[in-house]
C-alpha cells in the first residue's frame, strides 16, 4: 500500500482525483475525541519504521482540551511517546481526496508496549477469547444529527429537516448528501446494512456491518470521519454528540455484539432463556452484572447521562430483554428468516462520547468473566420497568443505571473486572479525565453543558 500510495492515485480512487499527499494516523482519546497527526506521504515510510512524537499527556486531556495532572504517573508535562500507524489499514479517504487515513498504536519511546493505548487494551481481551476458544463479532448502529453548517453554539440549531420519522422525505431533505455518504463510505471500505432517517429532528442513522473487534472499532472512527467530511461537501455539519439540544431524543451508538465457538453463535440453539446456549447466557450474565461499570466506560459523559431518561429507548435502566428497546440489553434473537448467526446482544447506553476500543473491551471483559465464572442470567424483561414501582423493580434486582459522574466512578472503581481488562493505569488516567469533565460542569446549567459538547463529535 506504501508504495501504492507514493506513487500515485491507488485502484480505488478515481483518475481525476489527487495524487495522495499525506496519511493522517488517528486514534481516539478518552472521551471518544478522535486525534491524529499527518504525515507528508514521503514521510510515511519512515512513519511506519519509527512512529510519531506525541506527548503521553492525551491520556489526561479531559473533553474540552483540559489537561490534569491528577494522575500521578502523567502528572507532569515531560515525556514523550511515539504514534505508530498500522501499517495494514491505510484507507485513501474518498471524500478527502490527496489524504489517505491509518489507526495508530501508541507505544512508549523505546517502542515498549503503552499502558494508555486503547487500542491495545482491546486487543488484550480479544487475545483472552481467543486463549477459551472463542470469536466475536461486532458492529455499531451511529446515529448522528445534521444541521446547517453556520450553525452556532446557541440554542438555534436548525436540524436539516423537522418532519415525519423515519420517512422518504426526511431523505428527500439530504439525498445528494446520502448519495456521497453511501458511496464514500463503500469506497472507505466501511461496509454499512441500510441508512434511513431517524426519530429526532434532523437525525439520521445507519449501521456498521459485523466484524471481528479491533476492526469495528477502527471502522467506527473512519464512518465518524466519512460523515464529516460529506457533510461539509453539502455544506451541512454533523454532531455525533449524545445530545445536541437539551429535552430532545439523544444519538447513540448502540453497540452489538455476539459470540462463537467454533463457528457455532452462543446466542442461539440452546435450551436457556430466549434459546440461549450455558455459555451464551453466561456471557449476557457477566453484562448484566458488571452492567453499571460497563456504562462508566460506553457512556462516560457528563452529556450521556443528560440523555440516559426512561422511555427513551437509551437504556436508563440495567436489566436484559428479548427485543425490549427499553432495555440496557436488547438480545437479538435468531429467526428462521435471518439464521442462526445473526442472533446478538445490544448495548444501548452507547456514545459517541465513549472510546470504542475501551467499550468494546469493557463489554467483552464483563462477558468473558461470566462465562468464567459460570453465571446464568435471570428471565428477560419485555416491559417498561420505568412504570413499575420501586418495589416491583426492587424484587426483579432491577436499578436505575447512574445518574452522576460520582456514581459512575463509584461502579467503574469497584469493579476489579472491569478495571483488570482496561488495566490500572488506564484506569486511574480515565477517572481523572472524567473528575475534570464534571468539575467542568459543576457550576453551568444543563443547557450549556449539552451546548459545550455539540460539536466535539
Amino acid at each position: 500500500m506504501l508504495d501504492q500510495l507514493a506513487a500515485g492515485a491507488p485502484d480505488n480512487l478515481a483518475p481525476a482525483e489527487t495524487r495522495i499527499v499525506g496519511v493522517t494516523i488517528v486514534w481516539a482519546d478518552n472521551n471518544g475525541i478522535p486525534r491524529s497527526r499527518t504525515v507528508p506521504i514521503d514521510q510515511f515510510g519512515a512513519a511506519i519504521e519509527r512512529g510519531v512524537g506525541i506527548t503521553p499527556l492525551f491520556a489526561v486531556f479531559d473533553s474540552h482540551d483540559g489537561i490534569t495532572f491528577e494522575h500521578a504517573p502523567l502528572g507532569t508535562p515531560s515525556g514523550d511517546i511515539r504514534l505508530m500507524p498500522v501499517s495494514d489499514q491505510v484507507v485513501p479517504l474518498a471524500g478527502q481526496p490527496g489524504f489517505a487515513w491509518v489507526p495508530g498504536r501508541q507505544v512508549a519511546a523505546d517502542g515498549s508496549a503503552w499502558p494508555y493505548d486503547q487500542r491495545g487494551v482491546l486487543e488484550r481481551q480479544v487475545s483472552r477469547a481467543a486463549s477459551l476458544g472463542l470469536e466475536f463479532l461486532a458492529g455499531y448502529e451511529l446515529e448522528f444529527h445534521l444541521s446547517r453548517a453556520d450553525d452556532g453554539d446557541g440554542d438555534d440549531v436548525r436540524p436539516i429537516y423537522d418532519g415525519p420519522s423515519y420517512g422518504p422525505a426526511k431523505m428527500l431533505a439530504v439525498d445528494a448528501f446520502a448519495e456521497q455518504l453511501l458511496r464514500d463510505l463503500d469506497r472507505n471500505g466501511v461496509p454499512i446494512g441500510q441508512f434511513h432517517g431517524e426519530y429526532g429532528p434532523g437525525q439520521f442513522e445507519f449501521n456498521i456491518a459485523p466484524t471481528d473487534p479491533v476492526t469495528a472499532a477502527d471502522r467506527q472512527l473512519l464512518a465518524r470521519q466519512t460523515v464529516h467530511a460529506a457533510a461539509r461537501a453539502h455544506g451541512l455539519r454533523a454532531s455525533f454528540a449524545p445530545l445536541v439540544t437539551l429535552g430532545q431524543v439523544g444519538n447513540g451508538w448502540h453497540l452489538h455484539t455476539s459470540l462463537s465457538r467454533a463457528g457455532t453463535n452462543l446466542l442461539s440453539g440452546g435450551d436457556g432463556p430466549a434459546s440461549l446456549t450455558a455459555e451464551g447466557g453466561a456471557y449476557l450474565a457477566g453484562l448484566l452484572r458488571d452492567l453499571p461499570a460497563i456504562v462508566a466506560v460506553s457512556a462516560p459523559s457528563v452529556c450521556s447521562l443528560q440523555r440516559l431518561r426512561p422511555g427513551y429507548w437509551c437504556g436508563a435502566y440495567g436489566f436484559w430483554g428479548v427485543e425490549n428497546r427499553e432495555a440496557a440489553l436488547r438480545l437479538v434473537p435468531t429467526t428462521p428468516l435471518l439464521g442462526a448467526g445473526h442472533a446478538n446482544v445490544e448495548l444501548k447506553p452507547s456514545d459517541a462520547s465513549a472510546n470504542p476500543y475501551l467499550a468494546l473491551a469493557a463489554v467483552m471483559g464483563a462477558g468473558l468473566s461470566g462465562i468464567e465464572d459460570g453465571l446464568t442470567p435471570p428471565g428477560p424483561v419485555q416491559e417498561n420497568p420505568d412504570t413499575w414501582s420501586d418495589e416491583r423493580r426492587a424484587e426483579h434486582g432491577i436499578h436505575r443505571l447512574p445518574t452522576t459522574v460520582e456514581q459512575q466512578l463509584r461502579a467503574l472503581l469497584t469493579n476489579q473486572r472491569i478495571r483488570s481488562a482496561l488495566g490500572e493505569e488506564l484506569t486511574d488516567a480515565f477517572r481523572a479525565v472524567r473528575a475534570s469533565d464534571a468539575a467542568r460542569a459543576a457550576d453551568r446549567d444543563a443547557a450549556d453543558v449539552v451546548r459545550s459538547y455539540r460539536w466535539l463529535y
